[in-house]
């Protein structure tokens, strides 16, 4: 559904310069917050997770609090349908009072919106207030996307990383690597498995098997042609046709998401989960969802990392608001409320060593969970592929494994 909204945006001509009317000037701060005051923004959201769906109402009710904004979380389980939308009014001529106001999202879909022209003007985001506090040195995912500029459509909000869990009462060494696993996974078929892709976390899982068979990584930097995706992508699928039938059920049917494989993880049916988020495992052993025993681990070779951001469509009705939410997800009070493994366990952007004293103090009072890696152990962060990669290896996939 998702590549077929999108397709049809192709086709419907739908240029790259979109409208700039009454946008607000996000560098007049006093003007955007008087105009947020009594707006209700509609944010649409991956709602796969109780504890970030948490986060997000405490967002809400601080943003309604504090300036008067109204929050609703419009939840979704896959960002392209939000596009889709989008997509749909433009080709329908509703270039104002748009029903999305705010979306979460990076990779193929801030791609897509790009380069239709469906995003509010460049280079809000960096002129939002708390956006001073960013890490734009230190990571500079925060402004390339996926291999994508983010030229200021996008704000960004959370980094994430591809990390495994196993529970060391049942597994003691974990494999490492994508050679390892299949290994292990011979000794223990359906001990193992990973969401169905689209599902972000499924298609991540691919993107690390791809990084890791792949001959030469490094051209996943750039768009695929239709004979570069052949050729570098043939080792993945020999190596995922030996792999699915060893996992759980047979590799017949697939977990929803990561929720639904940690739970798989904590009922003994699986040994080895994954997240993207580094602190998942001991927000899940705080909130009494995996056993004590669980701990974390990187593959030798690195894994997977990005950062995810909210972007504001050219037609949203409630764009001052919008702003305003994006810039209080900015804050330390926020951020370091994100990264508290009790709460959610996000990573945060922030160059916390050069945040005002009260603001540091935040984030050093934090206690990351026994489960969660220090910084110095997650290793060596692989880039996401460029966002065309996503969007045909999910295609790909699902014409193999699901046409029957």
């Amino acid at each position: 559904m998702k590549r077929l909204l999108l397709a049809a945006g192709l086709i419907l001509g739908l240029g790259a310069t979109a409208s700039v009317a009454q946008n607000p000037n996000a560098a007049d701060w006093a003007s955007v917050l008087k105009d947020a005051n009594g707006q209700t923004v509609y944010w649409h959201a991956w709602g796969g997770e109780p504890r970030i769906n948490d986060y997000i109402a405490w967002v809400g009710r601080e943003v309604e609090k504090r300036h008067g904004v109204k929050l609703v979380q419009v939840k979704v389980s896959d960002t392209g349908t939000v596009v889709g939308k989008v997509v749909a009014e433009k080709a329908a001529g509703k270039d104002a009072g748009g029903s999305v106001d705010l979306v979460w999202i990076n990779g193929e879909n801030f791609a897509a919106m790009k380069f239709r022209g469906l995003l509010m003007t460049p280079g809000w985001a960096g002129k939002l207030p708390n956006f001073a506090h960013v890490d734009t040195g230190g990571k500079p995912t925060v402004t390339n996307d996926f291999t994508v500029p983010t030229d200021g459509l996008e704000a960004p909000w959370g980094m994430a990383q591809l990390v495994f869990m196993h529970d060391t009462a049942r597994l003691k060494a974990p494999p490492k690597s994508m050679a390892a696993l299949l290994d292990w996974a011979k000794a223990n078929p359906g001990r193992f498995t990973y969401p169905q892709p689209p599902e972000f976390h499924g298609t991540t899982f691919l993107k690390q098997a791809l990084y890791e068979l792949a001959a030469d990584p490094s051209v996943l930097a750039m768009a695929p042609t239709d004979v570069t995706f052949d050729k570098v992508t043939a080792p993945l699928f020999a190596y995922l046709d030996k792999l699915n039938p060893l996992l759980w059920r047979g590799g017949r049917a697939f977990p929803k998401n990561s929720s639904a494989l940690r739970t798989l993880l904590a009922d003994g049916e699986i040994d080895i989960a994954f997240a993207f988020n580094p602190a998942a495992a001991s927000n899940a052993i705080a909130n009494d969802e995996l056993p004590d025993t669980v701990r974390t681990y990187v593959f030798d070779r690195g894994t997977i990392g990005n950062t995810h951001f909210v972007a504001i469509p050219y037609n949203a009705n409630a764009k001052a608001g919008a702003l305003v939410v994006a810039n209080f997800l900015m804050s330390p009070e926020a951020q370091a409320r994100k990264q508290d493994p009790k709460v959610w366990g996000d990573p945060t952007v922030l160059d916390v060593a050069h945040l005002a004293k009260a603001d540091k103090a935040r984030f050093e009072a934090l206690d990351l969970g026994i489960a969660t890696l220090p910084p110095e152990k997650l290793g060596k962060t692989l880039p996401e592929p460029h966002p065309k990669w996503m969007s045909r290896l999910e295609a790909a996939w699902a014409d193999r494994y699901l046409a029957n």
